[in-house]
C-alpha cells in the first residue's frame, strides 16, 4: 500500500488528466473530476465511479443542468498499489474507463479496449 497526502492525490490526478491525448477528452463537457475515499465497508470496492447520463443516451442538454461527476477513490486506490508508480498508473487506467462511461462505454467494451 502506498500513501499519499489528498493534496498530492489532486494533483496526481489532474498531472494524469492533462497528460491524456486530446482524442480522448475532445468532447467531455459539464464534467467535475472528484477525489474522496470510499466508505469503509461499501461493497463494491470501486477505483472510480461515472455518475451522470453517458452522452450517447442524452437529449438536449439543459441549461442549468448539474455537471456529471467522475470520482476517484483515493483509499481503494491507495489500498491496491505498491508504489507511487503504480499509483500514477492506477489513477490514468480509472479515469479513462470512467471517461469511457461518459461517452457510453460499457463495461464489456473497456475491458476488450484494456480499460477496466
Amino acid at each position: 500500500m502506498v500513501e499519499i497526502s489528498d493534496d498530492d492525490f489532486e494533483r496526481m490526478v489532474a498531472d494524469e488528466f492533462d497528460a491524456l491525448p486530446d482524442e480522448m477528452v475532445r468532447g467531455l463537457e459539464n464534467v467535475a473530476i472528484l477525489t474522496a475515499n470510499q466508505p469503509a465497508g461499501e461493497r463494491p470496492r470501486l477505483y472510480g465511479l461515472y455518475s451522470g447520463r453517458p452522452l450517447k443516451t442524452r437529449g438536449v442538454y439543459g441549461y442549468g443542468e448539474l455537471p456529471d461527476r467522475i470520482t476517484l477513490f483515493k483509499n481503494t486506490m491507495q489500498e491496491h498499489s505498491a508504489d507511487l508508480d503504480a499509483l500514477r498508473t492506477r489513477v490514468r487506467i480509472t479515469l479513462v474507463h470512467e471517461i469511457g462511461h461518459y461517452f457510453g462505454l460499457d463495461d464489456a467494451r473497456l475491458r476488450e479496449l484494456g480499460w477496466a
